[in-house]
């Protein structure tokens, strides 16, 4: 059987991929192609994202595929990270570069809201997280300062809606990244009118909303052209990446949760019908979008961002810092030196990562961190206690038992902080695949072509085909003495 051949571009926060998949029916094999990085670029004291600069890689991606000789793909999708937009206008024009979540531009916007909708009316509505970052609070920013944007605009696209855009000239939304933005109504999968009147808000802008699974359309003949590609489908896979990654996800254990590591760490479970209550509002849970009409119960939690503003840092002054050299030397750092509370919007985004860390242990009474083993040691630790904190809420607010906890994406390489996890968790870790995002944005499009019969297959297809490792708990006292002690620090109800 000739192998199918799908490409998937994963674009993250920090980087980018395009990725090839071989589809066989009986295993699936994955070839990188190509690898950029991405990093907002700050212009008049606004973050934005070079989405022009993206889009050439993209393409990029696609003359390098068909240059390796893969003329004829089956599908293409894009995934990204959820919550940011774009603007187009009158004549499929562009209006500027998206901005970038961390952005100050949302500060003050979360209390703005409430005052014209109470946040449990909007959370009844919409069962996500609250997060300063989210669309809704970049929208009511761009309403308080850039009307003469939204006035010009005809459509309001997310990130992978953008690049859809951009191949195929369809204005469409996909429903796993729709759901991130905060306006999308949980139980009914639609743009809730409500919110847009309350807040006063374009309702006109949003784009249609369309599953996973779609067929968006034949790329552009312009791209076709440029590329030397020949005509092939744009298929949506699930383009809100962490809904990619959890397609993935290896799973033979029906008590299990997942922890999508990388810039974010995002923790959850899969289940059927979204948990909206007063628990659940409590612990600022988000209900978001998944494959087969499921939904991500889920925590966005802050991931390795910490580390990688360290070492760009640390490598700024002159250092010269690869990871590798960094886990070898937290190592060797003493245990449990200092604590933080990974998710102290002090560490949102500092011009300063290692100063902002020991400013809050001086402040919360710790010695700091003295050297870079130490700080690396520090996030570590203190990530994979929050991950404990985190699964033990989703268990009780869930009801739902969890025993194997399956960590995906390229955190899932770190083998220092999944031992960390298993240790702080008390739960088997299972790690793997690292690539999970592109596998479940090629899974998903291979769904869509009927060469995969459901989400259950997919995940079987992955078990035979990548190998996984394992991590047990072990210092389970110590880390339970340090899991109530960040309780006392950080989180006490």
């Amino acid at each position: 059987m000739t192998a199918l051949k799908f490409l998937a571009f994963d674009f993250g926060a920090s980087s980018g991929r395009a990725i090839l998949g071989f589809f066989s029916g009986s295993g699936i094999e994955l070839e990188e192609i190509h690898r950029f990085p991405n990093q907002p670029v700050r212009v008049l004291g606004h973050l934005y994202w070079d989405l022009l600069n993206l889009f050439t890689e993209l393409k990029q991606g696609l003359i390098k595929t068909s240059r390796r000789g893969h003329r004829e793909l089956a599908g293409i999708g894009v995934d990204t990270w959820g919550v940011d937009f774009g603007l187009v206008g009158p004549n499929n024009q562009l209006l500027g570069n998206p901005y970038c979540y961390r952005d100050e531009r949302t500060k003050g916007m979360m209390e703005k809201a409430d005052q014209f909708l109470t946040r449990e009316e909007l959370y009844n509505y919409t069962g996500i997280q609250f997060m300063p970052v989210n669309t809704i609070y970049q929208l009511l920013s761009m309403r308080e300062t850039s009307k003469y944007l939204l006035k010009a605009a005809e459509k309001i696209l997310f990130m992978p809606d953008l690049f859809n855009f951009l191949l195929t000239g369809e204005k469409l939304s996909e429903y796993t990244i729709a759901s991130t933005s905060q306006l999308l109504n949980a139980r009914t999968r639609s743009w809730e009118p409500a919110i847009f009147d309350k807040l006063n808000l374009p309702f006109h802008l949003m784009a249609p909303i369309i599953e996973p699974g779609s067929v968006i359309g034949p790329l552009l003949p312009e791209v076709v052209a440029e590329t030397g590609l020949q005509p092939a489908e744009v298929i949506a896979p699930a383009c809100h990446d962490t809904a990619s990654a959890v397609a993935a996800v290896p799973t033979q254990s029906p008590r299990w949760a997942y922890l999508s590591s990388g810039t974010w760490s995002l923790i959850g479970l899969e289940i059927d019908e979204p948990i909206i209550n007063q628990k659940s509002l409590h612990c600022n849970f988000t209900n978001e979008g998944g494959v087969g009409r499921t939904i991500r119960f889920l925590h966005n939690t802050m991931g390795l961002w910490l580390w990688q503003r360290c070492l760009a840092k640390w490598n700024q002054a002159g250092a010269d810092f690869s990871y590798d050299q960094l886990i070898r030397l937290a190592e060797q750092a003493p245990p449990f030196k200092c604590l933080i509370n990974v998710d102290d919007l002090a560490f949102l985004n500092p011009p300063d990562m290692p100063q902002a860390m020991a400013e809050f242990c001086r402040k919360t009474g710790q010695t700091p961190p003295q050297n870079e083993g130490e700080f690396t040691r520090c996030i570590f630790e203190s990530l994979a206690l929050r991950y404990r904190y985190l699964l033990d809420k989703l268990s009780e607010v869930s009801g739902q038992p969890i025993e194997v906890l399956h960590i995906i994406g390229g955190g899932s390489q770190n083998e220092l902080l999944n031992q960390f996890t298993a240790n702080a968790t008390r739960r088997e870790v299972v790690a793997g695949p690292a690539e999970a995002t592109a596998l479940g944005n090629i899974l998903i499009q291979a769904m869509a072509k009927r060469e995969l019969a459901s989400l259950k297959e997919a995940r079987e297809l992955v078990v035979r085909s990548f190998s996984l490792k394992r991590y047990s708990p072990r210092e389970e006292s110590l880390w339970e003495e340090m899991y109530q002690k960040a309780k006392s620090l950080f989180w006490t109800e």
